[in-house]
């Protein structure tokens, strides 16, 4: 499973908008602790973070699967 890694180094000046979560990496190994062992997908460096920095990677497929109800649905023109 593909997940994100919460970064929570302090930064000189973050940003507002930027976001905090980097990376793509996959699961390894869960330890019994809560300990989750990954590795990142770019570089291939294996860690061990707390598995509360981790939230789960949704990807799609293709673009044309994202759909919007709103534009759909509006009578108003672009």
């Amino acid at each position: 499973m593909k997940v994100l890694l919460y970064d929570s180094a302090i930064h000189l000046v973050p940003g507002k908008l930027r976001s905090r979560w980097t990376g793509q990496y996959i699961i390894l190994h869960v330890f019994p602790c809560g300990a989750v062992g990954i590795q990142n997908l770019e570089t291939g460096a294996k860690v061990k973070v707390n598995g509360q920095r981790l939230k789960k990677f949704l990807e799609l497929s293709s673009p044309e699967e994202v759909e919007c109800p709103i534009l759909r649905d509006s009578h108003y023109e672009y």
